[in-house]
């Protein structure tokens, strides 16, 4: 580092690159013993001295601080700036940051706003179920909405028997069952082919997967089926599913000689 006994042209010091940058004194030392921003020089009394180019470095890290990055974070993301090259480089991986950023808070801002219409459909206070919805939409859960017509007792259930990598992979199932419905439905498939009975098979299995053998579950299942919403994508093809899956189970439940939804006296 070199050593001046003034401050040659070229160069500023702290004060002057702290209002030039928007930042305080007080931050710029920080990055300073911190190892994140040395200056290039310092004048015989001590005073610390930057260039343009500690400018275009400071400009990085402040860009990243904004993005929430750590120091240690922030350090491993400088990049070298000798060439013009390597600015652009680093340029590029700042603009990439900052749309990973921007992308990040574009969707929070719909999270939010989506959230906002379910409490005003809601129309009660019920801090669970906006917790669950939240969830449901970090989770990237086009049925979140649906949360709001379970009772406590099925969301309490819900909770303890799907973490977040189950409950995707149990939302993904349904959906495939679901359009695979659909499919039959449009295709003319009869419930009874071995086609619908080999659906009726799979949404059972699927079905037992859920309540995991609790078959108290049942009317709960059975409302959820019966719902009208607004939704109109879902509602049609809920409409399909019910329409070829009751006809299917009831089948299927003959043949197998069984009825799950036969309420026993004691």
């Amino acid at each position: 580092m070199a050593n001046y006994k003034a401050i040659p042209q070229g160069y500023m010091t702290v004060g002057e690159v702290a209002k030039k940058m928007g930042v305080t004194v007080r931050a710029l030392q920080y990055y300073d013993r911190e190892g994140l921003f040395c200056p290039s020089a310092v004048s015989e009394g001590g005073r610390r001295l930057y260039t343009d180019k500690d400018i275009i470095k400071l400009h990085q890290i402040l860009s990243l601080k904004s993005l929430g990055f750590s120091i240690d974070e922030i350090k491993n993301r400088l990049t070298s700036i000798d060439t013009p090259d390597e600015v652009a480089a680093a340029l590029t991986e700042q603009s990439k940051a900052i749309q990973a950023q921007i992308e990040t808070l574009t969707q929070s801002l719909r999270d939010i706003e989506t959230l906002k219409t379910e409490v005003l459909k809601m129309q009660s206070v019920d801090f669970k179920k906006y917790a669950d919805i939240i969830v449901n939409l970090q989770m990237r859960n086009d049925n979140y909405w649906l949360i709001k017509y379970f009772d406590d007792n099925t969301l309490d259930y819900l909770r303890g028997r799907f973490d977040k990598e189950s409950g995707l992979a149990f939302i993904s199932k349904f959906n495939a069952l679901r359009d695979k419905a659909v499919q039959y439905s449009d295709a003319g498939v009869a419930p009874e082919s071995v086609q619908g009975q080999e659906f009726a098979k799979e949404f059972w299995q699927l079905i037992t997967e859920f309540t995991d053998g609790d078959m108290s579950m049942l009317p709960q299942l059975m409302k959820m089926g019966e719902i009208n919403t607004d939704n109109t994508d879902w509602q049609q093809k809920q409409e399909k599913l019910n329409a070829f899956l009751g006809p299917a189970l009831e089948i299927y439940f003959n043949n197998l000689g069984m009825n799950p939804f036969e309420v026993k006296n004691g």
